[in-house]
């Protein structure tokens, strides 16, 4: 059964903190902040790539101990677990679907979740993947605005 879940991508919380990126930063906060924290989720993938884009990706990075503390904070959503099955259905996925394993781990923990949205840039907006339909808060912002992804 579908819900108003909504799984996060690294670049969408990246962009929440991405001051060299004004537009986007302010997109990435209104698509989250309209949506109810119980209706959010992340998987352990997206913990560790926030953590290692934020402290090097960032303008200016963030302190490793500034990452941690949003890290730790990121884990009072609910966070998808990986595991060998996991990444092994991940792997079926991406081969069956043509995505980049990276892309196919954040895709098959959304549908794990029960994701009716996965709010990305990194995927193609209204693409239904594994049950998924890939939400881009960023769709109408300038490309050449901010440099994070992830």
């Amino acid at each position: 059964m579908r819900t108003n879940r909504a799984f996060l991508d690294t670049n969408v919380l990246l962009y929440t903190f991405d001051s060299s990126a004004p537009e986007k930063q302010k997109r990435a906060g209104e698509a989250i902040g309209q949506r109810a924290t119980a209706d959010l989720v992340v998987s352990t993938q997206v913990l560790q790539e926030f953590y290692v884009n934020a402290t090097r990706k960032l303008r200016p990075p963030m302190s490793p101990e500034e990452a941690s503390r949003e890290v730790d904070a990121l884990t009072s959503l609910e966070v998808v677990p990986s595991d060998a099955r996991f990444v092994r259905s991940a792997i079926d996925l991406a081969q069956r679907v043509d995505l980049s394993l990276w892309d196919a781990l954040v895709v098959r923990a959304a549908s794990v979740a029960g994701c009716e949205v996965l709010l990305s840039e990194d995927l193609n907006a209204g693409q239904v993947i594994d049950g998924v339909r890939v939400e881009n808060p960023f769709a109408e912002v300038g490309g050449a605005e901010g440099q994070t992804s992830a």
